[in-house]
């Protein structure tokens, strides 16, 4: 029959082995081991993998104390003096007294008077988890060869089990990875994203990992080209506007060596090294005291990189993933994000497409006609001599010209993509802005290479310009017409014709003295001046090779 202390091993096993909870599991190993040697006090330490010395446990598990003990004691142990020496040599230790070990530092203020001591390294296979240390034997006595086979027999069953909660933990995790890459890909697959799908990227992943923090950052040239500067491009789990921080350059960074080398990296010694050259510069970020960055590879190169961080004190979260995971996970985000942008240019072609038919269509038939019915009404014209029917059929001449020209604008509109930025597009729009928002007739024409010809540096003034001019014509001459034309040729001129009441005699030149200011800029001219049909004509003109 076997004895107390056998049956209770034996209970303690089985009890031990049926959970898979590891923080149960390791609270319930301390508890039985102080209840099968008589022991007052009970701690387990639980190793960590960082190399940052200064802290070699990355878990401690008491039992004995009351919370009001440990609020007074203060930080619980990092595993250095005897907790340190029993690391070094996880082999079992039985003392009399703690102090008289060579190894043992003085306890803590408030930390409850110890004597005898036990500890023994709970092992998995060939690899040390952790320590389990008991102290003051019931009695004042000390601690038995029987009381060290009795925890020897102990931690090798919990190790045991904790290797099994270790791989469950290991496969729940696991299995929450797959979820969220099953996710981002449906997502991203799916219907069009709301927003900057990095984002969705960065949000799902710091959730999985438990991260405090998460940022993805991104080559910033047009095709991502190789040399050009890495900037941030989301943030998860801080307020921050990509707004006020996208436009610095983060080369030399830690996220930058990722774009380097194109392999995964995890920092678990970089509290002080992030907090120097902070990951998010010009944002307000938390200390961090481990990280992760994975990169998010296409099959042409490194096309972002996937950061994860923690703080100080949750980085053990960090130490628990299988760096395996989030690069998988990267991989399928990357892999989604890739179909979802040849999505979204197949539709975008198929609009172009479609719009360049009704294009087509209006080029082909609908301007033919109009063009032949003004070519049968000047007939008429010239063939009536009634002078009121001449001058209407002019008139009706003059509209159809008009409406000609908006078609063909509308023409040009449907070539040019929504998200086109060019200077063309930019003119045609402000000026139907101004048609919308000020209540007035706006036409705009173009002569010569406009978009290849107006530089970088003359476009916003002459933006600024046009925007100024239609304003003054319709708040401030009171024009129900208002012309626009651009000239791009050995110079660059801007008209704008209005139908106004043309310049008033005390003309307030603030205005003008700015759109003046602006040609000078470029070594150009300005000139306003009233029109014989009424109203007034702005003429801006700068060279068109100029540079500010």
């Amino acid at each position: 029959m076997p004895n107390r202390i056998e049956r209770g091993v034996l209970d303690a096993a089985i009890a031990i082995s049926s959970d898979l909870s590891l923080d149960s599991v390791l609270s319930r190993i301390v508890r039985t081991a102080c209840e099968l040697v008589d022991a007052r006090f009970a701690a387990l330490g639980v190793l960590t993998s960082t190399r940052d010395d200064s802290r070699r446990l990355r878990t401690f598990i008491h039992h004995g104390m009351d919370d009001e003990q440990v609020v007074r004691i203060g930080e619980l142990p990092r595993g250095h003096g005897l907790l340190g020496h029993i690391i070094d040599e996880p082999r079992p230790l039985r003392l009399h007294d703690i102090a008289e070990h060579a190894e043992s530092y003085g306890f803590p203020a408030h930390h409850p008077p110890m004597t005898s001591f036990l500890g023994v390294p709970i092992r998995v296979r060939d690899k040390v988890f952790g320590n389990l240390y008991l102290t003051e034997k019931a009695g004042g006595t000390d601690f038995t060869e029987q009381d060290e086979t009795v925890v020897v027999a102990l931690a090798s069953a919990a190790g045991a089990a904790i290797e099994n909660a270790r791989l469950y933990e290991e496969a729940h995790r696991r299995e929450q990875w797959l979820a969220a890459s099953a996710d981002i890909t449906t997502r991203l697959v799916g219907d069009p994203v709301e927003g900057d799908p990095l984002q969705l990227v960065a949000d799902r992943a710091r959730g999985v990992a438990d991260a405090d923090v998460a940022w993805i950052a991104t080559r910033s040239g047009a095709d991502g080209a190789d040399q050009s500067p890495v900037r941030l491009r989301v943030v998860s789990g801080e307020r921050i506007d990509i707004g006020h921080v996208a436009h610095v350059d983060l080369n030399g960074s830690l996220t930058n060596e990722v774009f380097v080398t194109g392999e995964p990296v995890t920092w678990t010694d970089v509290e002080q090294r992030v907090d120097s050259e902070n990951p998010v510069p010009g944002a307000v970020m938390p200390p961090l005291g481990a990280v992760i960055a994975v990169p998010l590879r296409s099959p042409r190169r490194v096309e972002g990189v996937l950061a994860l961080a923690w703080a100080p004190e949750r980085d053990e979260r960090c130490w628990g993933i299988d760096i395996a995971l989030p690069v998988s996970f990267a991989e399928q985000a990357s892999l989604a994000l890739e179909i979802a942008r040849a999505r979204e240019d197949h539709e975008r072609l198929a609009v172009l497409e479609d719009r360049d038919r009704i294009g087509r269509d209006l080029h082909d038939l609908v301007i033919q006609r109009l063009f032949a019915v003004c070519l049968s009404l000047e007939s008429t014209t010239r063939r009536t001599a009634e002078t009121h029917v001449a001058e209407r059929l002019t008139s009706a001449v003059d509209e159809l010209d008009g409406t000609i020209r908006d078609i063909r604008r509308s023409i040009f509109a449907l070539a040019t993509p929504e998200d086109a930025e060019d200077i063309q597009s930019e003119i045609t729009r402000l000026v139907d802005r101004a048609r919308a928002s000020l209540k007035v007739r706006t036409t705009v024409t173009f002569h010569g290479p406009v978009r290849t010809l107006i530089s970088a540096s003359v476009a916003p003034d002459l933006l600024a310009v046009l925007g100024e001019a239609l304003s003054n014509a319709a708040r401030h001459a009171s024009a129900d017409q208002v012309d626009v034309v651009v000239s791009a040729g050995a110079a660059i001129l801007l008209q704008v014709h209005d139908d106004g009441v043309g310049i008033p005699d005390q003309v307030v030149e603030s205005g003008l003295r700015n759109i003046a200011e602006r040609a000078a800029r470029h070594g150009g001219t300005t000139h306003v001046a009233r029109r014989d049909s009424g109203g007034t004509t702005l003429s801006w003109s700068v060279p068109a090779a100029a540079t500010p």
